[in-house]
């Protein structure tokens, strides 16, 4: 799959889960439990322990049946070697232009971290993707994404950060390309719990309520 064609299904899913566990056993089963759920994009973050060799692993096991990330990419050093893994995507929660470069060199989709208006337009005119607004709940959440698109709308952005099945239409009606969501869809203590279906079934909430957000535009 092409850089193309990665976001494009990001866009058309428009939600971006972000894989944190404390092992891969458990990063393994969130995964598992919210493709089951209808979303097929996983953001695996680096603080997964051996996340590069994980995602080599989900990249092989999923192959074209679901999209692998990488997320909380800090440095050059680290986005060659999730690249070298299969990634199909760069998540950082930082601009840092390096990364952006060798995503851009590489033909690899990167959506770089930004907060105040300088720091979305520096993202975008280095060849962001998408700017990843976090954290989007904690400055004000989808009125805050509404501001930012008014004065520019032809930067697309991906807020992260503190999104709930209970704001993640107003996010997607504000003009979210996607939006990234952690804990509350990847749930670690429901798979500790051994309720991983509990991760299913929010899954296939998340994707009613987008669809329906974009419905009601």
């Amino acid at each position: 799959m092409n850089k193309t064609q990665v976001i494009s299904q990001i866009r058309k899913i428009g939600i971006v889960p972000v894989i944190r566990a404390d092992s891969e056993d458990e990063a393994r089963q969130l995964i598992e439990a919210i493709f089951e759920g209808g979303i097929s994009i996983f953001e695996v973050t680096t603080t997964v322990p051996n996340a590069v060799l994980l995602i080599k692993t989900l990249v092989a096991d999923f192959a074209e049946k679901a999209i692998i990330g990488a997320g909380t990419v800090l440095d050059a050093a680290t986005a060659r070697n999730c690249l070298a893994a299969g990634a199909k995507f760069i998540v950082s929660p930082v601009l840092k232009l390096d990364v952006i470069e060798i995503c851009r060199r590489e033909n690899v989709a990167v959506f770089p971290g930004a907060l105040t208006p300088t720091e979305i337009v520096a993202a975008w005119q280095a060849g962001a993707d998408a700017v990843k607004i976090f954290p989007a709940n904690a400055v004000g959440g989808a009125s805050f994404l509404k501001a930012i698109k008014t004065p520019l709308p032809n930067i697309e952005l991906m807020p992260t950060g503190g999104v709930t099945l209970a704001t993640i239409g107003d996010f997607i009606r504000a003009g979210a390309i996607a939006v990234g969501v952690g804990s509350d869809l990847a749930d670690v203590r429901a798979i500790r719990a051994g309720e991983s279906e509990k991760i299913t079934k929010a899954a296939r909430a998340f994707v009613k309520a987008v669809n329906e957000a974009r419905l009601s535009g």
